[in-house]
């Protein structure tokens, strides 16, 4: 009887140290889940691509940084088709989340996630008329994100300043920016609520802007060129024409004036893209889209270019030098 009870409890001891040594082992660590963010840019320049840098950026400081987060990057540039088939790439790669940087992209985008998938917009005028979302205060479904509103008044506060004999104001967007065209409507009908003659031209692609700006550049005294893809794409052959009649372009981002633009007070390209990349993170948190605000971001600088200035004739007005020298860029 001692024996058998003997060798039970040995079993027993056995047995427990076996499970201790078990449960004493380290753990193996979970594999950590790495996220999948697709960006989708719809074309090269400037602007574009300092809300691009914005969104990386915004996501790094919200902690996704280099190893914690898988990003595929697409340009379509320009290019409609590329747009559908890219947007596709991220669906079928099972993207956890998406983000457009200008609005042929974010609608292209939009419609393949057809209301699953969360969509960042990036830098989206007019987001409620371009269809993609319900309100700026309740999206709805899975889209949110940031819209760079144009200080439009200020801008033409600044034709004012800088070209105070102009009359006859020409203003030029693309027919297939919903963005640019909103833009320009409303400083069209600003405008001429303040006494210009306001004539308004109209691209299709880049390939129109030679012979659109050349029409122009007989017919005004200074061209507004608003935050429009297309002409911000096309800025460079746009001053290039209106260089010769000595015409000045008052364009509507920092990006535009250095590739020939008089002035502008400018909202940061840059800091869209940041706080679409932080929405960009919360959402990937646990964020729900439908109920999270868009960002409007209205604030900005002025920048002025000397070396255009000087180029034109133009005396820039001093007050509007030492805040851009303070505040914003000058250009020399």
């Amino acid at each position: 009887m001692n024996k058998r009870l003997a060798a039970v409890i040995i079993i027993i001891v056995a047995f427990l140290g076996v499970a201790f040594f078990q449960t004493s082992k380290p753990q193996t660590a979970k594999k950590q889940y790495i996220p999948t963010v697709g960006i989708l840019q719809l074309v090269t320049h400037p602007a574009l691509d300092q809300i691009h840098k914005g969104v990386v950026a915004g996501l790094a400081h919200e902690g996704y940084t280099k190893g914690k987060i898988k990003i595929d990057y697409q340009n379509s540039q320009a290019d409609q088709s590329n747009l559908k088939t890219m947007s596709q790439k991220f669906a079928n790669e099972n993207a956890d989340l998406t983000v457009g940087i200008a609005s042929p992209a974010a609608l292209s985008l939009a419609k393949t996630a057809d209301g699953q998938t969360p969509v960042i917009l990036a830098g989206i005028t007019d987001p409620v008329g371009g269809g993609l979302v319900k309100s700026t205060q309740r999206p709805g479904k899975n889209i949110t994100g940031t819209s760079g509103d144009s200080p439009l008044q200020q801008h033409l506060d600044v034709i004012k300043e800088v070209v105070p004999a102009a009359k006859k104001l020409g203003i030029i967007y693309t027919t297939s920016d919903h963005g640019g065209e909103y833009n320009a409507k409303k400083m069209a009908t600003l405008a001429k609520s303040q006494g210009y003659d306001v004539k308004m031209y109209t691209i299709a692609t880049t390939n129109d802007m030679q012979q659109i700006a050349e029409t122009m550049a007989g017919q005004v005294d200074v061209v507004y060129a608003p935050q429009d893809n297309g002409v911000a794409s096309a800025m460079k052959t746009l001053i290039n024409v209106t260089n010769q009649e000595k015409i000045p372009v008052i364009p509507a981002v920092d990006t535009m004036v250095k590739d020939g633009g008089l002035a502008t007070i400018s909202v940061s390209q840059y800091d869209i893209g940041y706080q679409a990349g932080i929405m960009a993170a919360k959402v990937l948190k646990g964020k729900n889209p439908a109920t999270y605000p868009v960002k409007t971001i209205t604030k900005g600088v002025p920048v002025v270019n000397e070396k255009q200035a000087k180029l034109l004739g133009v005396t820039l007005p001093q007050s509007l030098v030492k805040d851009a020298e303070s505040k914003g860029e000058v250009i020399k």
